[in-house]
C-alpha cells in the first residue's frame, strides 16, 4: 500500500487503512481474477469495483498499462474511492476515458440516486492522456481544483450534481469540445468561458440561470447550446456572433425579447424558443422555418398593460418542456405547468404540494395485463404511469393525455381510466380539440398511478333516495328505469351503459329477416342486491315492430349474468307489458337467480384473450325471433358485436426485399392503405378477413427457410408478437434472413399468423391449421414470403442502388443501433424525413442538396440523410439520444418507442454478457423489480 500513500495528499489515516483493508480483502480470496477484455476495464455495474481496482494495482498487472477506458461507480466508500484515485496516475498512465458516474442505485420508487463522490484528488491532475471525464449523477458542490489542470480533456460530463458555480479557471482547458452540466444549481457562468475556443457543445439546461455573460459570443467553435428550463429573462446580443452555431434551445424560459441578429446566423437550423414569456419577435425570426415559437403569448398585452397603480404582480407558474432524456421533474408548491417529451401535459396548481416534491413518467407500450378493457371498449391511447404512487395531493393535478380520434361517436364517450385502490375507474373528462386530429383528453387527479384514454358505451348514472326517482339513457331516449318510493332504505347508486345493436347483424347471423333485437341494456347497483319493492325497466321494441302487431310468442327477454356464458329467456318469469312502442317488466334485484352455471357453460377465452378487469354487468336483450332455443344464438350475437374483421398483410420493400412489413387492418381501411404503401412495396394479396376481438394476442411466425435478422423485443424465438387494438398502429418492420443458398436459386418463403402467446413449438408449415377452421384454432392466415436469387457480388442485405458502410452508433452501456436498425428507422419515415433532419441539426441547405441529388428517389434521400448523419455522429456521446429526441419533436413518437425498445434490449443483453465473463458476482436486481411492484414493459 505504498504506493497508494504516495499519490495521495496528506490525508488522515483512514484513507490508507481503506485502501489497505481493500487490498486484504481481495486477497483473501474476493473472486476470481478479473479479466481485462482489451483496452477497457468496466467495473460500475458490480459492488466492490475500488477493491478490485487496487487489487490489481498492487499485484501490478501488466496489462493496466494498456487501459485506455476505466468505469467507476459512485456509489463505492468515499474514503476508498478517494484512494483508488489517487493511484491511477502511475497505474493507468495512458488513461484516455474516466467515467465516475452514479445513478446505478435507485430508491423505492425508482429514482436514480446520487453518488457519494464529492471532490477528487489533487494527484488526478497527473492523467496526461485523459480526453473524456464523466462525473455525473454526483454530490459535487464545486469544481474540484485538477480539472482545469487537464489539458488535455476534450469531455467534460458534470450533469445531475449540486454545482452552484462554476470556476473561473475553467477557461484554462484549451482543448474542451464538449462541457454538459445540466441538472445543477448554476445561478451565473464565469466570464472565461467564452475563452473555451474549441468548444463545439455546451449544455446547461435544468439550471437556475437568469442572464448569459456577454463573453459567450467569444465561443466561435460551438455549435449547439442547450440553455433549455432556466430562469433566462434577456439574452446578450452578442450571441449573434456564433457564426457556427447550428442548434440554440431555449425552451421554458422566461425571455421576454430576443435579439433579431440570431436569424442571420449561417448555420443554424433549429431555434427553440417554446414556452416563453414572447408577446412581440423580430420579423426575420417569426417567419423563418427553423424556429419554434409554442407557448408564446404572441400578440397579447403587456401583464401590467391594464392594472392600476400599486397592483402587485404576480408571477407567471413555471413551465417546464421535458426532453426525450428526462423521464423525472422537481415540483414545489409553486406549482408549474410541465409537458412531457411523449406529449403528455400536466398543470400543478400553487399549494398542490407542501415541500419539493419530484415527479417520475413512464409510457407503456400497450398490454393485455395494463389496459383493462370492458366487452364494448377501445383503447386510444398508450399507458402512462406517473410516480410516486398514491401520495395525495393537496390541490387536484390537471391531466391532458393525447388520444387517437374513436372511429364511432354515436352513443359512447371517452374517459380517462386510472388504477386507484387496486379498483379501476372512470375520470370525469373533457375533451379538447387543439387540431382536427390531435385530441386531449382533460381530467383532474387526486393522486398519480396508470392513467389510459378508452372509448365505451355511454354511461348514465344516478343516486336513487329512498322517495324513488328516473334513471333514463341519454343515449337512447326510450331505455329507463324507473324506482318507485319506498324502493330502498338507503340512498344507492345505479349505472346504466346501453349498446345500440346493426339493424343487419342478427338477420345475417338467424337466416332470418324477420329477425330484430332492442339495445343491449347493462345494469349495475351498490348496497344490498334486492329492492324493496319492484323496480320497473323499460326497453324499446325490436326495430321495425309495434306492440299491436308483433306475435308475442316470437318475443323474447334475454339475460345474462357473468361468468356464465350462456343467455337465459326469462320471458315466462316477468310479466312483459306492450305499449306501442316499448315493452316494461319488473324486477326486484338486477342479478338474477337463475341456475348456476356448470364449468362446461363458462366461457373458455380464445388464446390470448384478456379478461376483462371491470365488473361484469347483468345485461337484459330483447329479441324477436322465429326460433325458439335462443340462448346459443344470443352469445354469438354477443360475440359478433365485439369482434372485428381485419385482413392481415405481408410486403416488401421494392428496393430491399429482406425487409418485410407486417400489419394488421381493419377491413374498411385495407385498400387506402395498400395505395399509399404499393408505392415502396410490393407483396401478395391481403389475407382473407379474420375476426379479432379487442386486445387480442396473435404472433407471426416465418417459415419454409426464412427467419428474423436481428433480436427485438417483441420477438420471441423469431416470432414477431401482436397485440390488437382497433384504434392503434398494428404494424411491425422486420428484417428477415436465410440459412439457404440464394446464389442458387430464390428463396420462397412464408409468414403465418396464429392466434395466442408464443407457443414452444409451432407447426412447420400451416396447411394441418389451414385445413382445421375451428372457433379456436390457432392459425390465421398465411402469405408467401419471397427472397430473390443474388446475381454476381450482391450480399444478403444489398438492395439494388444501396451501397452503405456498416456501422454502430451509440455505445454498450447506453445500446447500440446497427445498420439493421437504421435501415429500418429510415423505411418508417417517409415523407417526415425533413422535419427529422432538421431536428437532427443538419442545415436547410443540405436538405436542398439532398433532394436534388435524389429527385426521382425518396428512399434514397432518407437513406442518405441518416446514414450520413450516423456517420459523423460515429464515436459521440449522446447520439442515439439525439436521434430519439428528433422523431419525438417530428410527431413520430411510434418510431422513437420502437428504437427506446430496441436499445433497451441492447443494454439488458450488455449487461448478461458481462457477467458471464465473471467480472461480479450476480446482481440481485434493483429495488422493485418482483412482480408485485409495477408492470413489467409490454413486448408489442
Amino acid at each position: 500500500m505504498a504506493a497508494v500513500a504516495e499519490g495521495l495528499e496528506p490525508e488522515t489515516a483512514a484513507v490508507e487503512d481503506a485502501a489497505r483493508d481493500a487490498t486484504d480483502a481481495v486477497d483473501a480470496g474476493l473472486g476470481a481474477p478479473l479479466l481485462l477484455v482489451g483496452n477497457r476495464l468496466s467495473l460500475d455495474l458490480y459492488p466492490r469495483g475500488c477493491h478490485r481496482l487496487l487489487h490489481l494495482c498492487a499485484q501490478q498487472v501488466r496489462q493496466l498499462l494498456e487501459v485506455e477506458f476505466l468505469q467507476l461507480s459512485g456509489h463505492e466508500d468515499p474514503q476508498l474511492l478517494q484512494a483508488t484515485l489517487a493511484r491511477l496516475p502511475r497505474s493507468l498512465p495512458r488513461l484516455r476515458s474516466l467515467v465516475l458516474k452514479g445513478g446505478q442505485h435507485r430508491d423505492a420508487l425508482g429514482a436514480c440516486l446520487r453518488g457519494s463522490l464529492a471532490a477528487l484528488p489533487a494527484s488526478l491532475s497527473g492523467l496526461a492522456h485523459l480526453a473524456h471525464l464523466d462525473l455525473s449523477f454526483n454530490s459535487l458542490e464545486t469544481l474540484p481544483a485538477c480539472i482545469p489542470q487537464l489539458c488535455g480533456l476534450g469531455a467534460l460530463l458534470l450533469s445531475h450534481n449540486c454545482l452552484s458555480e462554476l470556476p473561473e479557471a475553467l477557461g484554462a482547458l484549451p482543448a474542451l469540445t464538449f462541457l454538459a452540466a445540466t441538472h445543477n444549481r448554476l445561478q451565473t457562468l464565469p466570464t472565461a468561458l467564452g475563452s473555451l475556443s474549441t468548444l463545439q457543445r455546451l449544455d446547461l439546461s435544468e439550471n437556475l440561470l437568469d442572464a448569459l455573460p456577454p463573453e459567450i459570443g467569444g465561443l466561435s467553435s460551438l455549435a449547439e447550446l442547450n440553455l433549455a428550463s432556466n430562469r433566462l429573462q434577456g439574452l446578450p446580443a452578442s450571441l449573434a456572433g456564433l457564426r457556427s452555431l447550428r442548434l440554440l434551445v431555449l425552451h421554458s424560459n422566461l425571455l421576454a425579447s430576443v435579439p433579431a441578429g440570431l436569424a442571420h446566423l449561417p448555420l443554424l437550423a433549429r431555434l427553440d424558443l417554446r414556452d416563453n414569456r414572447l408577446r412581440d419577435v423580430p420579423p426575420e425570426l417569426l417567419d423563418a422555418p427553423f424556429v419554434r415559437l409554442q407557448g408564446n403569448p404572441l400578440g397579447g398585452p403587456s401583464p401590467d398593460a391594464h392594472s392600476p397603480p400599486g397592483t402587485p404582480v404576480v408571477p407567471e407558474m413555471p413551465r417546464l418542456l421535458l426532453t426525450s432524456d428526462l423521464d423525472s421533474f422537481a415540483v414545489t408548491p409553486l406549482g408549474c405547468s410541465v409537458t412531457l417529451a411523449c406529449g403528455v401535459r400536466l398543470q400543478f396548481p400553487v399549494g398542490a404540494t407542501a415541500t419539493p416534491v419530484t415527479i417520475r413518467y413512464r409510457l407503456w407500450l400497450p398490454e393485455p395485463r395494463l389496459v383493462p378493457l370492458g366487452p364494448h371498449d377501445s383503447l386510444l391511447s398508450g399507458v402512462l404511469e406517473l410516480q410516486p404512487h398514491g401520495v395525495a395531493f393537496q390541490k387536484e393535478v390537471g391531466l391532458w393525455l393525447l388520444f387517437v380520434p374513436p372511429r364511432a361517436r354515436r352513443c359512447r364517450e371517452v374517459v380517462v381510466r386510472t388504477l386507484s385502490d387496486n379498483s379501476w375507474s372512470d375520470l370525469e373528462t373533457h375533451l379538447e380539440e387543439e387540431a382536427p386530429k390531435r385530441l386531449w383528453a382533460r381530467c383532474q387527479v387526486p393522486h398519480f398511478s396508470w392513467f389510459l384514454v378508452v372509448s365505451r358505451p355511454v354511461s348514465d348514472s344516478c343516486l336513487v333516495p329512498p322517495e324513488g326517482t328516473l334513471l333514463c339513457s341519454s343515449g337512447h331516449p326510450g331505455v329507463k328505469v324507473t324506482f318507485p318510493p319506498g324502493a330502498t332504505e338507503e340512498p344507492r347508486h345505479v349505472r346504466m351503459q346501453v349498446v345500440r345493436v346493426g339493424s343487419r347483424e342478427l338477420p345475417a347471423l338467424l337466416g332470418e329477416p324477420e329477425a330484430a333485437a332492442s339495445p343491449l341494456l347493462y345494469l349495475s347497483q351498490s348496497g344490498p342486491p334486492s329492492f324493496l319493492r319492484p323496480v320497473t325497466v323499460q326497453l324499446p321494441l325490436p326495430p321495425g315492430l309495434t306492440g299491436l302487431s308483433l306475435d308475442r310468442s316470437h318475443l323474447h327477454l334475454l339475460y345474462r349474468a357473468p361468468p356464465a356464458a350462456t343467455w337465459d329467456d326469462i320471458t315466462a318469469q316477468v310479466a312483459l307489458e306492450l305499449t306501442h312502442l316499448y315493452a316494461r317488466f319488473q324486477v326486484t334485484r338486477f342479478s338474477w337467480s337463475v341456475t348456476p352455471p356448470s364449468a362446461s357453460s363458462v366461457p373458455r377465452p380464445r388464446p390470448g384473450l384478456r379478461t376483462p378487469l371491470t365488473p361484469s354487468l347483468p345485461r337484459y336483450w330483447l329479441w324477436y325471433t322465429t326460433k325458439s332455443c335462443v340462448g346459443g344464438l344470443a352469445r354469438k350475437a354477443w360475440e359478433r358485436l365485439r369482434l372485428h374483421r381485419v385482413n392481415l398483410i405481408a410486403l416488401q420493400r421494392r428496393r430491399d426485399p429482406e425487409q418485410v412489413l407486417l400489419q394488421c387492418l381493419p377491413r374498411n381501411k385495407v385498400d387506402s392503405t395498400l395505395r399509399r404503401l404499393l408505392e415502396r412495396y410490393r407483396g401478395p394479396e391481403p389475407s382473407d378477413t379474420v375476426e379479432v376481438f379487442e386486445g387480442e394476442k396473435f404472433f407471426a411466425a416465418f417459415e419454409r427457410g426464412i427467419n428474423v435478422d436481428a433480436d427485438r423485443p417483441d420477438c420471441v424465438e423469431g416470432r414477431v408478437c401482436f397485440v390488437f387494438y382497433s384504434h392503434l398502429k398494428n404494424l411491425k418492420e422486420v428484417y428477415v434472413t436465410t440459412a439457404l443458398d440464394r446464389r442458387a436459386q430464390a428463396v420462397r418463403g412464408q409468414v403465418s399468423f396464429y392466434r395466442g402467446e408464443v407457443p414452444e413449438e409451432v407447426p412447420e408449415e400451416a396447411e394441418a391449421a389451414r385445413r382445421k377452421r375451428a372457433a379456436d384454432a390457432p392459425w390465421m392466415a398465411t402469405l408467401p414470403i419471397k427472397l430473390p436469387r443474388l446475381r454476381g457480388s450482391e450480399g444478403p442485405g444489398q438492395g439494388a442502388g444501396l451501397s452503405l458502410a456498416p456501422l454502430n452508433l451509440g455505445d454498450a452501456e447506453t445500446g447500440f443501433l446497427t445498420q439493421s436498425n437504421l435501415l429500418n428507422v429510415a423505411g418508417r419515415l417517409g415523407p417526415d424525413w425533413p422535419a427529422v433532419a432538421l431536428h437532427l441539426g443538419l442545415p436547410y441547405r443540405e436538405l436542398q442538396r439532398i433532394r436534388h441529388e435524389f429527385r426521382d428517389d425518396l428512399d434514397g434521400q432518407i437513406r442518405h440523410m441518416l446514414f450520413s448523419w450516423a456517420e459523423r455522429q460515429a464515436g459521440q456521446p449522446g447520439a442515439v439520444g439525439l436521434l430519439v429526441q428528433a422523431l419525438e419533436r417530428s410527431d413520430r413518437r411510434d418510431v422513437a418507442e420502437e428504437v427506446r425498445a430496441v436499445l433497451e434490449l441492447g443494454r439488458r443483453k450488455y449487461q448478461e454478457g458481462i457477467q458471464r465473463t465473471s467480472l461480479a458476482p450476480g446482481d440481485p436486481g434493483p429495488p422493485g423489480s418482483s412482480a408485485s411492484q409495477s408492470p413489467e414493459p409490454a413486448q408489442a
